[in-house]
């Protein structure tokens, strides 16, 4: 999901140096625990602007599958604009579980397990490991995952054609301002992976769209 290198971009751009966006992780890294996961991701949610809680809902209306490809298409679209961030801005003790090994010895079916699982905030190890980090740190993860489509990670089948709902979402995204462009990219990121506390309203009604 090369479409996640489009975060790190989005806050260079911003202004935040890659250096701080690390430091901030590392301080950070274990503050999203079960007890605050569920209420900080809908304080998000409830202060985003109109147009960006549209745009997320019909991103959470789409089906699994359709989710993971609209991120690979997102970086397609806008490729061209994307610096890759450092190979350092992936540390594996971050996400040692996401960043190590235990993901990256899998089968290419069994990583496209593990994207669907924390999509779906499925509860399995790997999920629940992607849903106690927080944002920044789940945005470390997708970018690092990015960054080894198609040699260490499993990449978009060379012939999958995407449905009428993810080309909608793609220039609905493309007409937000930039700083709602980062709010998405943040919210959607959020809602992902499995916690212990119930999930909010955004995180169920998620069905695979295979």
């Amino acid at each position: 999901m090369e479409a996640i290198a489009i975060f790190l971009e989005l806050f260079q751009m911003a202004g935040d140096t890659l250096s701080d966006f690390r430091d901030y992780g590392r301080e950070t890294a274990n503050k999203n625990t079960p007890q605050n996961f569920m209420s900080t991701n809908q304080q998000r949610l409830e202060l985003l602007s109109e147009e960006v809680k549209q745009t997320v809902q019909v991103f959470d209306n789409l089906g699994t599958d359709e989710k993971l490809a609209f991120l690979y298409f997102v970086y397609e679209k806008m490729g061209d604009s994307v610096t890759p961030a450092a190979p350092a801005a992936a540390e594996p003790n971050l996400a040692p579980k996401l960043l190590g090994s235990e993901f990256y010895d899998l089968s290419e079916d069994e990583q496209l397990q593990v994207m669907r699982d924390i999509v779906d905030n499925r509860d399995t190890e790997l999920s629940r490991a992607y849903g106690a980090l927080t944002e920044n740190n789940q945005l470390l993860v997708w970018y690092a995952w990015a960054q080894g489509m198609g040699d260490t990670v499993v990449d978009l089948p060379a012939d999958y054609k995407a449905s009428e709902e993810t080309n909608r979402l793609l220039p609905q995204l493309e007409k937000l301002d930039f700083e709602s462009q980062i709010s998405f990219l943040r919210q959607v990121a959020g809602e992902m992976g499995y916690s212990e506390v119930g999930q909010t309203p955004t995180q169920t009604q998620k069905t695979p769209s295979l």
